[in-house]
């Protein structure tokens, strides 16, 4: 027997919800790269470039939707994903996603969401839209702050300005667990690689859930994904 389509879906890490597409996308296209600085010396025809730091990767592509048979308002299939910019009130930030599709997995949030819609009921309700959507990858870090008290103006010299007591705080924003609901052809190593950067993690995840088989977890089961998260999930 022929394995079954995998589907793209868009799974909202904070609750678990799972948006699926109504057509997979045609093509999708990943970008990536890296940032430099021109240091600027006189005399020079061309300026040395010094390496910043890396681009997070964007992932992009258009999903496709129709109800012209239904001649249901096509916003209503459209407007879930869009509502993905939405701010949560827990984070005042838009959720973290997992976008998948079969082995393509890809940790990060919806920036834009951008809809066309191309035909229209007679009573002029939209029937048929082209979404194009842009994902930018979401990597975990832990952050270190300072804080003290500085003498002199913050636009004066290094030199001048003298740091007093200052406090050093570690602060990791994935401390807390995240829920996600399996999908069909979804193994326990492809979620941990995804959410913890590891595949060789799913025992973390078995374990959370009290998991004994990890071949036989089902489609449609909520797991809860263990948190910190030690990677970045950047197999897309």
């Amino acid at each position: 027997m022929a394995s079954p389509l995998a589907k793209a879906v868009l799974i909202d890490t904070t609750t678990g919800i799972s948006h699926v597409v109504m057509y997979n996308p045609e093509e999708l296209k990943v970008e990536q790269g890296n940032q430099f600085a021109e240091v600027g010396i006189p005399g020079l025809n061309a300026s040395p470039l010094q390496y910043v730091r890396g681009k997070n990767r964007v992932l992009t592509m258009e999903l496709f939707f129709d109800t012209y048979e239904t001649k249901e308002d096509v916003r209503t299939f459209t407007a879930p994903i869009v509502g993905l910019l939405d701010k949560l009130p827990q984070t005042l930030a838009p959720p973290v996603l997992l976008f998948s599709l079969g082995r393509v997995q890809f940790r990060c949030v919806l920036t834009d969401a951008g809809q066309r819609f191309t035909m229209f009921a007679p009573d002029g309700t939209p029937v048929r839209s082209t979404m194009s959507v842009r994902l930018q990858e979401y990597v975990d870090v832990s952050l270190e702050i300072r804080q003290g008290v500085f003498i002199g103006s913050p636009t004066a010299s290094a030199i001048v300005d003298v740091a007093l007591t200052p406090i050093v705080a570690a602060v990791s924003p994935s401390a807390a667990s995240a829920m996600h609901t399996v999908l069909a052809g979804e193994t326990l190593s492809g979620i941990a690689g995804a959410y913890l950067g590891d595949p060789a993690r799913w025992r973390e995840i078995a374990k959370a859930n009290a998991i004994v088989d990890p071949l036989a977890v089902k489609p449609g089961a909520s797991l809860v994904i263990p948190g910190p998260a030690a990677g970045s999930g950047r197999t897309p």
